[in-house]
């Protein structure tokens, strides 16, 4: 991971949104993002904006896959959303194909990351979500991938509070 992280904060579910479609904008196939945060932290929020930034359509359209497990969505690059919540280990993940959908021509999400973090690639970039308010989220983002690390900081995305 790197030895600095990037700590960002919302303020409610729009702002939330915004920074996803932020992030989304620069990911690229082969990028893996591993979200961890409580129930209500806002996770599927962050989602719906990523999906946006990577030109999905209808973000409407995006939704917790937890009974599903895995939805998929088009936009510049197949999008792989899972949620491991219900999941009893790191290989049930696997068994799901999970290998497979972080390849190098989509984007893999995995909500409740934590949960199987052994299956989660060391290039993934991990994405915790602290509640530090009614609508306050406090986002850190750390990775061993310098490249989208790069990226993102490129983009503008730094620890700042108006992201």
């Amino acid at each position: 991971m790197t030895e600095t992280p990037i700590i960002l904060t919302t303020h409610g579910a729009d702002e939330t949104m915004a920074l996803g479609e932020r992030m989304g904008r620069v990911l690229e196939p082969g990028d893996v993002l591993a979200l961890v945060g409580q129930l209500g932290a806002g996770k599927t929020y962050l989602v719906k904006g990523v999906a946006k930034g990577l030109g999905v359509a209808n973000e409407r359209a995006v939704n917790s896959p937890t009974f599903v497990l895995v939805n998929e969505y088009t936009g510049r690059a197949a999008i792989h959303h899972l949620d491991a919540y219900r999941l009893g280990s790191s290989d049930e993940l696997l068994d799901l194909g999970f290998e497979e959908m972080c390849a190098d021509e989509s984007i893999a999400i995995v909500e409740w990351a934590d949960r199987t973090p052994d299956a989660i690639p060391s290039r993934a970039l991990w994405i915790h979500i602290d509640v530090v308010g009614d609508t306050d989220r406090r986002l850190r983002l750390r990775t061993q991938n310098t490249s989208l690390m790069k990226r993102l900081i490129d983009s503008g995305l730094t620890s700042v509070a108006d992201a």
